[in-house]
């Protein structure tokens, strides 16, 4: 609270503070961005599916579509083990 004070007692300090906290912003949206597509690529790699699927949570429309998909569809590694228990009964 004593920054705004400040700043609305001293023009010049404004000027330095805005862009600072745009600044501050902006990496902090980056960093989250980072961080969910780190996550989301991981979630896939883990089900069986290529990693880049995870990137494909940043587009609008199909995010919904993957979320489907990851939800309703049969997983590449669930496929596997059936498989795998499959050769191994025999």
């Amino acid at each position: 609270m004593e920054w705004l004070i400040l700043a609305q007692s001293r023009p010049d300090v404004g000027l330095i503070l805005l862009p600072l906290l745009i600044v501050f912003g902006v990496l902090t949206f980056i960093g989250v961005l980072i961080v969910k597509a780190l996550i989301c690529c991981k979630i896939f790699a883990k089900a069986g599916y290529c990693w880049a699927y995870g990137l494909l949570m940043f587009i609008p429309i199909a995010n919904v579509i993957m979320i489907f998909m990851l939800a309703f569809g049969e997983w590449p590694i669930q496929r596997q083990l059936r498989r795998l228990e499959q050769w191994q009964r025999q």
